[in-house]
């Protein structure tokens, strides 16, 4: 077990947060274990930013070699209305989807 002020400063009532804005409903024994599994987490996220890396090469790729990357090519793709046709909400002469919104 990793032991740390983070988990002492992770609530119930950011767990209950965290819940909202992924629109979770939690019972008292899930928001218990998650307030405790979350705290855990975000002691280990402190754990890896505390070490030091002085002298270690910054890497954009954990490889080797360079990853194999293919050419952006153009190719086809279904026609517009037919897209818009199968969904059940969409602004046609727009040419858009139409969705519920999701962030406050």
């Amino acid at each position: 077990m990793v032991a740390s002020s983070v988990s002492a400063r992770l609530t119930a009532a950011d767990v209950d947060r965290i819940a909202a804005l992924a629109h979770l409903e939690l019972t008292d024994a899930e928001r218990e274990r998650l307030t405790k599994q979350l705290g855990e987490i975000l002691a280990y996220a402190e754990q890896v930013r505390d070490i030091d890396t002085t002298g270690v090469a910054a890497t954009a790729h954990v490889l080797d070699r360079a990853p194999a990357l293919r050419d952006d090519v153009l190719g086809p793709s279904l026609a517009r209305d037919d897209v818009l046709a199968n969904a059940p909400a969409a602004d046609r002469a727009a040419g858009f989807f139409t969705v519920p919104r999701v962030i406050g």
